[in-house]
C-alpha cells in the first residue's frame, strides 16, 4: 500500500461529501464533517516525506484534481452563506426599523429658534 492512498481516500470521501444535496438544514453538519476529514488529511501530509513512487506521484495528481473541485464546491457554499448573512442583516435592520421607526429621525420641531441677536 502506497502511503498517498489514505489521503486519496479522504479527499474522495470529501468530494462524495459535498456531491449530496446541501440544505440548509444539514449545512452545518457538513461542514462540521468536511472539517474533521480537512483535519484527517492534514496529520496525514504532515507525516508524508520524499521520495515518492510513480504510483505516488500519480496518486497525488488525481488528490490535486479532486482537491481543485472540493474548493470551487467550498467557495460555492461560502458564498450562499455569505448571501443568507446578508439577507440577516438586512432583516435585522428591517425588523429594529419596524420595533422602532423614529430611531433615525432627527426633526428640530417643538424647539424655540431665537434668530435675534
Amino acid at each position: 500500500m502506497n502511503r498517498v492512498e489514505p489521503i486519496f481516500k479522504i479527499t474522495k470521501s470529501m468530494q462524495h461529501l459535498l456531491n449530496v444535496e446541501i440544505t440548509n438544514k444539514n449545512r452545518e453538519q457538513v461542514i462540521g464533517m468536511l472539517q474533521q476529514k480537512i483535519e484527517e488529511r492534514e496529520q496525514i501530509l504532515q507525516d508524508l516525506t520524499q521520495p515518492y513512487s510513480i504510483e505516488e506521484e500519480a496518486l497525488g495528481i488525481e488528490v490535486v484534481k479532486l482537491n481543485q473541485q472540493i474548493e470551487m464546491k467550498m467557495n460555492v457554499i461560502f458564498d450562499q452563506i455569505k448571501v443568507e448573512l446578508k439577507l440577516m442583516k438586512k432583516k435585522k435592520k428591517f425588523n429594529n426599523s419596524y420595533t422602532n421607526p423614529y430611531q433615525h429621525v432627527q426633526s428640530s420641531d417643538g424647539y424655540f429658534m431665537d434668530n435675534k441677536k
